[in-house]
């Protein structure tokens, strides 16, 4: 298999237990330049939609630093979402009234100016289980400390 060392393939995911309620976000890079890595954030309290964006933005910040600038101007990055709502939004399908998802909408936007090419795909959630067990692993850390 030939290599692409443009070609960055990104699985995010972003979840809230109560919507708003505890969130984080779950990040899994993968790269020909970068190799495999994997990164969960909490959030605090969040939407899932907020956590989903939130990823998003985590993950194009993540990558610009991995690879440096000038190569973050050539890469392709594929983000892989099973959120199919913020998919749609992310690639001008649906029109997004909440001004705290334009928001940050409009910091996606912005942050991909720095690539040479973002694709959004929607995947199934069973196509996005890493992102989607750093997200639990982090909330069921996170709330267990809650319920001391």
């Amino acid at each position: 298999m030939e290599k692409n060392l443009n070609k960055i393939i990104v699985h995010t995911d972003g979840g809230s237990r109560g919507n708003p309620g505890p969130s984080a976000i779950g990040v899994v890079i993968n790269s020909d330049v970068t190799g495999k890595k994997e990164y969960g954030e909490f959030l605090g309290v969040a939407t899932n939609n907020e956590a989903e964006y939130k990823a998003v933005i985590f993950a194009l910040k993540k990558i610009k630093q991995l690879v440096g600038s000038k190569k973050s101007g050539e890469a392709i990055v594929e983000f892989h979402i099973d959120s199919e709502l913020v998919e749609r939004q992310l690639n001008g399908e649906y029109k997004i009234k909440e001004e705290n998802i334009q928001k940050l909408f409009l910091e996606v936007w912005n942050l991909r100016l720095d690539f040479g090419k973002v694709i959004f795909k929607h995947v199934f959630r069973e196509q996005n289980e890493n992102a989607d067990r750093i997200v639990n692993q982090i909330l069921d850390k996170e709330t267990s400390k809650l319920d001391i």
